[in-house]
């Protein structure tokens, strides 16, 4: 299972050669299985743009990308069914919480770059402005925590707020159709799409912009399990290279990681895919940092909050569950 929120899509496409049930291919590459945390999208394009461009087999290895478990990404990697996922830190601190052998190695954004999103018409401007209002979502714990905090540091009364539980909808039909008010979204993602593509008219509540009320917080992350690190820390620096490699690019030519993705979902809507490459090129990193670092001052402050709201049930060690040890050096 999922932690703060629920389960949200059953695995089965692969985006590369099916597995062959033996740790090397034909070619002698190693087989690594990389599981998703959702449908593909722009968080994965570096690694797209990794395959494509041949620089994980340059490393010797054969990556297969494979949508998400019902059960959670997490779970999987625990168990060695696959090698690497993407998870978010809302997840990894539950996890191993509960004892869960999962280990962040990367963060693929530096900030958390999701708001509480409304239509403009709403009149919603600030936190307090939430009062009355309702929320559409999953019915997750987290987000009536942060909600609930965002409200309450504004002066606002949180009690006032409804919650209903939507699932995974078109946000902009249910504001639309007056189903709910207001919804936690990507920004990269659909934030762009409401404004790039269905050229609508909308407000936004980053949650980056409240620093005195929630804390910033790595989502999403590439996770693998203790045991890799242990056992295998050349296999996962040679993944989390390669991986570097994409993501350098993704900053350095979006239009080439749009590209990437779009071949392997052609699905998907190009002009969302181009603006959305765009957006997140310029906040894989902070300016003069590199990418895939993680800060132990992020880690320990969104573990607290979890703690304080009742999300987990005890304090984690913190500087065991990420490690930047397989990034490159520069």
């Amino acid at each position: 299972m999922n932690w703060l929120l629920p389960a949200l899509l059953v695995g089965g496409v692969v985006f590369g050669a099916p597995a062959c049930g033996s740790d090397s291919n034909g070619d002698g590459l190693k087989k690594v299985t990389v599981m998703l945390d959702w449908t593909p999208n722009t968080n994965h394009a570096g690694i797209f743009l990794a395959k494509e461009e041949g620089w994980y087999r340059d490393a010797g290895l054969d990556v297969q990308i494979v949508e998400p478990a019902s059960g959670g990404v997490e779970q999987v990697v625990a168990a060695g069914k696959a090698d690497f996922g993407i998870s978010v830190q809302e997840q990894v601190i539950p996890a191993r919480a509960q004892g869960i052998p999962i280990v962040s190695i990367g963060a693929i954004m530096q900030h958390n770059t999701s708001s509480l999103f409304a239509l403009a018409k709403s009149g919603i401007t600030r936190p307090k402005d939430l009062e009355g209002k309702t929320y559409g979502g999953f019915g997750g714990a987290l987000e009536t925590a942060l909600v609930k905090k965002m409200v309450t540091c504004d002066g606002g009364d949180a009690s006032r707020v409804k919650f209903v539980e939507v699932g995974n909808v078109d946000y902009l039909v249910g504001m639309e159709q007056g189903a709910f008010d207001f919804a936690w979204i990507f920004d990269g993602w659909d934030g762009l799409r409401a404004t790039e593509v269905e050229h609508k008219q909308v407000t936004s509540l980053p949650f980056i912009n409240y620093p005195q009320c929630i804390p910033d917080w790595y989502t999403p992350l590439i996770i693998t399990n203790e045991s890799h690190v242990k056992s295998q820390p050349d296999l996962v620096k040679k993944f989390m290279q390669a991986t570097a490699r994409g993501y350098d690019e993704a900053i350095a030519n979006p239009q080439a990681s749009a590209d990437a993705l779009l071949k392997n979902a052609p699905e998907s809507d190009k002009t969302l895919v181009n603006a959305s490459a765009k957006y997140l090129a310029a906040r894989y990193v902070d300016k003069g940092r590199q990418w895939g670092l993680q800060d132990a001052d992020t880690w320990s402050g969104f573990a607290k909050f979890l703690k304080e709201a009742g999300l987990v049930d005890r304090e984690i060690d913190t500087k065991s569950a990420f490690t930047n040890e397989f990034l490159p050096k520069r």
